[in-house]
């Protein structure tokens, strides 16, 4: 199916900018994303705007094929699909809203995220996390609720496995195009959450590669795509904590799964426990009690 004028200047403003770009958000916002583009490819558009624009002439012909083939979708605020009750308080509290996200799967990102729950951690789990992460995404699944996690190794790949056993849905978020499996070694399994009904999602172009920022960019997405944040395993510097801050801004609430005080990847959850930023669970029925979601 063709791309309307205003899918088609945001898959522009995809390429354009690299999010997240709160200034060129605001202005979509403000003017709608058609005549926004008109502006910034006539140069018109506020210099805080320009200043985000670091493909001021991007190559779309690769994205617009992977839309006619149907390998990737596109969703945009004017689609049904679109997660608007998920997503719609992020520019409010500076997070940065993504200007359209690429899917790969069939299923539709506002069903999945409807009843949602990010479950996230270190990647260098132990056998403990691991266990505790598997076990949870299998008892939320069996309840009704999609797991949304990052694709990494340590708990977020335990979650999505455990999603699966669970015959649960899966949201991946990436931190690269959803045309690639990153990391690979997670092809299969990304495939398999694809083929029993789950979703890759990401803000960046197809085949757009990891880096640093957009790893810690992606965060806040998986804060935004569930109504509360899990981290099971953390230390004091892992970028999960980056999640659970950014689950509070957006006024979610935020669990943590207690670990040994001798455990260095608890060292964070113990932390946000111990600081009233989280709240401690021992099993599914904690959240799912909590959040109304049974």
């Amino acid at each position: 199916m063709p791309l309307t004028d205003p899918q088609h200047a945001r898959l522009f403003l995809l390429y354009a900018a690299e999010p997240p770009a709160p200034a060129v958000h605001d202005f979509v916002a403000a003017h709608g994303p058609v005549k926004a583009v008109e502006r910034i490819r006539g140069g018109t558009a506020p210099p805080t705007v320009l200043a985000e624009i670091t493909r001021p002439d991007p190559r779309l012909d690769d994205a617009l094929r992977a839309i006619d083939a149907g390998t990737a979708t596109l969703v945009t605020p004017e689609d049904d699909a679109w997660p608007l009750g998920r997503l719609a308080g992020m520019a409010g509290h500076g997070l940065g809203a993504p200007l359209a996200l690429w899917t790969r799967g069939s299923a539709s990102l506002a069903e999945l995220t409807r009843t949602a729950v990010t479950v996230t951690g270190t990647a260098v789990s132990t056998g403990y996390g691991s266990a505790f992460a598997a076990d949870l995404a299998d008892e939320l699944a069996r309840s009704g609720v999609s797991i949304v996690s990052g694709g990494a190794f340590g708990i977020d790949e335990s979650a999505l496995r455990g999603a699966l056993t669970g015959q649960g849905p899966a949201v991946v978020v990436l931190p690269c195009g959803v045309d690639l499996d990153y990391p690979i070694a997670h092809a299969p399994l990304f495939a398999e959450i694809v083929r029993t009904g789950g979703l890759l999602v990401s803000e960046y172009p197809l085949g757009g590669l990891p880096t640093r920022a957009r790893f810690i960019a992606r965060r806040r997405l998986l804060a935004a795509l569930a109504a509360a944040t899990v981290i099971v395993e953390a230390g004091q510097r892992s970028a999960a904590l980056i999640t659970a801050r950014a689950a509070r801004h957006l006024g979610r609430r935020v669990y943590g799964v207690p670990g040994p005080v001798t455990s260095a990847a608890s060292a964070g959850v113990n932390e946000l426990l111990r600081a009233g930023d989280a709240t401690a669970i021992s099993a599914a029925a904690d959240i799912t009690y909590q959040e109304g979601l049974r």
